[in-house]
């Protein structure tokens, strides 16, 4: 079996900024995108708040430019998923369907997946205002109508940052209580802008090539009204893509991999961990890819310390 120096399992804005600062100190890192490259960052139709362009461009081009240049420095890609990896005392075993290799080191930048409502039209119009990601696309909702679907503080939190920019909010959770703290609560029913459908659940989403409107239905009666609405913002939580590592490193409630202080190692030896793995709080293209830096920088460090 091939000795790797990094294997990099993701290709979200942190895994591809960790390809990109280990191949530059010539450690030849290997990623594998996994069946759906890019993470969350490829669906969003406009992103707007990536430093450094000025212009608007879609995620999937955003993704595109990370990866050319980690492969400009010698970055090299498999399209796999990794479907095992086992800490055998200096190295990990990683195995996909058709091959196993070996590695020194491992950075695992596998992400979260947002929680979605699971209805056919979500799919077709995620990103074409459907999104999981209030902070990312808020701004392209300015003197609009947005519903926020969700009950907890990440909801409540979404629909007051939305109220800078939609001319109107609306709150729908499918529960006549609330998991998210009172005093947040109280700040949603304290504005202007909010309004609210309790109890009740998003049967459909209206719209062909952009969000119209939403089906509601009572969770009580199951009685059923449209809403027209301009977008539609599902927060109802992330789900961490820890699966892989549960066995490596220590998980918190959420399943979020927990790493050092000031870094990204873990409980294992030589597997690192950054981006949305490993932070419930930000979910940021660019603090992503901040983690991926310093995933790649202590790879390189705990190497040299290994060489002596």
């Amino acid at each position: 079996m091939n000795m790797e120096n990094v294997v990099i399992i993701g290709s979200g804005p942190a895994g591809l900024t960790a390809a990109l600062y280990a191949a530059r100190a010539a450690l030849h890192p290997l990623v594998f995108e996994g069946t759906v490259p890019g993470g969350q960052l490829i669906v969003s139709y406009e992103v707007e708040n990536y430093p450094g362009f000025p212009t608007a461009m879609s995620g999937a081009e955003l993704i595109q430019l990370f990866r050319q240049q980690a492969e400009r420095f010698g970055t090299r890609y498999r399209s796999e998923a990794v479907e095992r990896i086992e800490h055998a005392g200096d190295h990990f075993v990683i195995a996909t369907a058709t091959q196993q290799l070996r590695a020194r080191t491992v950075i695992a930048a596998t992400g979260a997946e947002a929680r979605r409502l699971d209805l056919p039209a979500e799919k077709r119009l995620y990103g074409r205002g459907v999104s999981g990601c209030a902070t990312c696309d808020g701004a392209f909702f300015r003197n609009k109508h947005v519903l926020v679907v969700g009950g907890g503080n990440t909801a409540m939190e979404d629909a007051l940052f939305l109220t800078r920019f939609a001319s109107r909010v609306t709150i729908v959770h499918r529960r006549d209580y609330f998991r998210a703290a009172p005093i947040e609560v109280q700040k949603a029913r304290n504005h202007p802008k909010i309004s609210w459908r309790i109890p009740y659940t998003v049967a459909d989403i209206l719209g062909e090539t952009g969000v119209t409107g939403a089906v509601l239905r009572h969770a009580l009666t199951g009685a059923t009204e449209t809403i027209a609405c301009d977008g539609i913002f599902v927060a109802i939580g992330h789900d961490p893509q820890s699966a892989l590592f549960k066995h490596l490193v220590d998980l918190d409630a959420a399943g979020f991999i927990i790493t050092k202080d000031r870094s990204t190692a873990t409980r294992t030896p030589g597997l690192f961990a950054c981006g949305d793995v490993m932070d419930p709080v930000y979910k940021q293209a660019v603090t992503a890819a901040g983690t991926g830096c310093m995933a790649a920088l202590d790879a390189q460090h705990y190497l040299e310390a290994l060489e002596g």
